[in-house]
């Protein structure tokens, strides 16, 4: 906003209070948690709460006549995730469109680190600035995002994974799960869930369907005898799928009656591939703005070959 807020890259941090302007760094307080190499971009509640911060600053009686400027220092990483919050919040806010927003914070000699997946060794796809922009202004536009209903309290709670580790990708369409097991337990430190355990978020929120894409560790039956329906589409963790399995993904959940909640064994990498495919189907998505949009919602979604594949 043009003599109102700005976006800065600074070699140190500025003087706090000087004058007509105010000065604030997020970089300490939404930290992405990797889960290998990669580093964002931030997930969808941390862009929430950021939009909120920054609402709250502009409308802030004591800063009504001073610049406002968000800066980063000169880490890579989070130069990268502090120009995705302030650009997301023009396409959000300002209704800036994805080409104009980094423009504007693309200057001189400026370039960002790209995003990457969440696997160790070399990088061999990236996933800009620009993409993510894309992905936040389609979503926009086909009403996946919408922060005036969106409840960040129940997305950090269910993200969790005590306490089910699941994010909806689409509202009201699909949600990216972990996969059961046969019974609710602590194993290694990481918590486990039973099928019951989410029957009743998921009857609240209208799941008819589950998917399940990686090998058997609890008995279909238990959510069929609940009332779902359930289907087996196995591939193997870490690679993509048959376009058998593509056809099959996409004719189940053309013709599920309600929401779809689909697992692998993380719910990461097979899971965001699928999912990718319906949404590029069905909302002439690219594949590096599918992959941004879940990614965002669902951080270490589509792995290593499944993100080429998605692009071919």
């Amino acid at each position: 906003i043009s003599d109102r807020l700005y976006f800065a890259i600074l070699c140190q941090k500025p003087k706090s209070g000087a004058g007509n302007t105010h000065y604030f760094c997020i970089d300490d307080e939404f930290v992405y948690e990797n889960f290998y190499a990669d580093f964002g971009p931030l997930n969808l509640a941390m862009v929430y709460r950021y939009c909120c911060k920054l609402n709250k600053k502009l409308k802030s009686f004591s800063l009504i006549r001073k610049r406002i400027i968000h800066y980063t220092g000169f880490d890579q990483k989070k130069q990268a995730n502090a120009a995705f919050l302030i650009g997301s919040y023009a396409i959000i806010y300002l209704r800036e469109s994805p080409e104009d927003v980094y423009r504007l914070i693309l200057p001189g000699s400026v370039s960002y680190l790209p995003f990457r997946d969440a696997s160790f060794g070399t990088c061999s796809f990236h996933l800009t600035l620009l993409d993510c922009f894309h992905a936040v202004n389609k979503a926009l536009l086909y009403g996946f995002l919408d922060f005036s209903t969106f409840d960040v309290n129940e997305y950090e709670h269910y993200e969790r994974a005590e306490n089910g580790d699941f994010n909806w990708i689409i509202p009201n369409k699909f949600i990216a799960f972990s996969g059961p097991h046969s019974r609710s337990k602590i194993e290694n430190g990481y918590p486990h869930h039973a099928p019951e355990a989410y029957f009743p978020y998921f009857r609240k929120h209208k799941v008819t369907t589950i998917v399940r894409l990686n090998k058997k560790m609890y008995d279909a039956k238990r959510f069929t005898d609940a009332g779902f329906e359930h289907f087996d589409l196995f591939f193997a963790d870490g690679s993509t799928p048959s376009d058998t399995i593509v056809k099959t993904f996409l004719n189940i959940c053309e013709n599920a009656e309600g929401v779809i909640a689909v697992h692998c064994k993380a719910g990461l990498g097979r899971t965001g591939t699928l999912i990718a495919c319906y949404i590029m189907k069905h909302y002439r998505m690219t594949a590096a703005e599918t992959i941004a949009w879940i990614r965002i919602n669902r951080p270490g979604s589509v792995i290593g070959p499944q993100q080429h594949f998605l692009m071919e």
